[in-house]
């Protein structure tokens, strides 16, 4: 049994924590894959929740990697291929729409995190997740507040889950025009707010966001609904072979 498992513990930022401090204990308990794990999407009002669990040891350097929040998307795309060219090991869990309205977006976040580990070739044996109340991964984990700025394994997890969805909305833009996803990402702009008013919800929409659920929901025709459950089915089989 390793000497400490922090399965439910979260540092919140007001309190003192180090990467450095941080890569000290886990050298100590003996971890070698040691996995960040972070999510992009929640606030999004159309498409799924993507996650990224990925294994940066802890004195690997990735040049130019920050939140991904800080970058844009021309230095998140090349952080993206340097994590690949590297060969780090990386995962992606995908929660649909239809799981975000049926479960809440906390619970289907949580979902696309646990996914994301579960498909983890090699498996963790330590995770770092950004924010807190970590889902049961079945090993031990570390959960910090802001952990997408202050860790270095959390931030790439961010970018990789970024960059995915970034392209994922881009690819569904081409069945859904309308909305403008390939620029918005499925995020209320005013753009997105003026295509919902005109054409109502897509099968892409929340229905369980309050934005969403006040419109009227148009009768979408069945081959609006095949072409989104062909892509999604397609992307199931991309989210374990894209890292």
């Amino acid at each position: 049994m390793p000497p400490f498992s922090y399965t439910t513990r979260a540092f919140p930022e007001s309190r003192p924590w180090s990467w450095a401090e941080e890569k000290q204990r886990i050298a100590e308990a003996g971890y070698r894959v040691v996995a960040g794990v972070d999510e992009a999407g929640c606030g999004a009002l159309a498409g799924p929740v993507v996650a990224a669990a990925v294994v940066l040891p802890p004195g690997a350097r990735l040049a130019g990697l920050r939140d991904s929040k800080q970058l844009t998307p021309e230095q998140r795309e090349e952080v993206y291929r340097r994590a690949l060219r590297r060969g780090l090991p990386c995962a992606i869990g995908v929660a649909y729409v239809e799981e975000i309205d049926r479960l809440n977006i906390f619970h289907a976040a949580r979902l696309a995190m646990s996914r994301a580990v579960a498909s983890l070739v090699p498996a963790p044996e330590y995770i770092l997740m950004d924010g807190h109340l970590p889902p049961e991964f079945g090993v031990p984990c570390r959960a910090v507040i802001k952990g997408d700025v202050r860790c270095p394994p959390i931030s790439l997890a961010s970018v990789v889950a970024k960059v995915y969805r970034d392209r994922l909305m881009h690819r569904l833009a081409l069945l859904f025009p309308h909305y403008g996803f390939e620029e918005n990402k499925g995020y209320g702009t005013p753009q997105h707010y003026q295509a919902l008013a005109i054409y109502g919800p897509c099968p892409l929409h929340r229905r369980s966001y309050a934005p969403i659920g006040r419109l009227s929901q148009p009768a979408l025709t069945l081959e609006a609904n095949l072409a989104a459950e062909a892509l999604w089915e397609a992307e199931e089989v991309r989210a374990t072979q894209q890292c």
